[in-house]
């Protein structure tokens, strides 16, 4: 398996995500903050967290496991967000601009997850 998963595109986009998150949730006010920041936080962190969590995995079926929960953080994220976009809560532009960069890494996500899942 991957050891150095600093060297994957997923992983370095994921950590971006989690770092553009936090930042945008440093703009919430407190009572927004109270509602949203904790959950996109701990959305966004989990994503490159399981990505490397994985990569230790000696089996590509635990790896496949690991990255699908990535996945699905990144589902979560972009649904809490659109939620934010939705409220007004934060301009709508930032919002789509990290919306566009989940998107991306889903479809990577799709992709690292067909090849774990077709190698033997």
């Amino acid at each position: 398996m991957m050891k150095n998963f600093k060297q994957l595109k997923i992983w370095q986009t994921g950590k971006e995500i989690a770092l553009a998150t936090y930042r945008l949730s440093q703009t919430l006010d407190r009572s927004e903050s109270f509602t949203f920041s904790s959950q996109i936080t701990r959305a966004a962190l989990s994503i490159p967290s399981n990505i490397a969590e994985g990569s230790s995995r000696k089996s590509k079926k635990d790896y496949a496991r690991f990255i699908e929960i990535a996945l699905g953080s990144s589902f979560e994220l972009e649904t809490q967000l659109e939620i934010i976009s939705e409220l007004e809560i934060v301009s709508k532009s930032e919002v789509d601009q990290l919306i566009e960069l989940i998107n991306e890494e889903q479809r990577m996500l799709y992709g690292f997850l067909k090849v774990l899942k077709t190698e033997n």
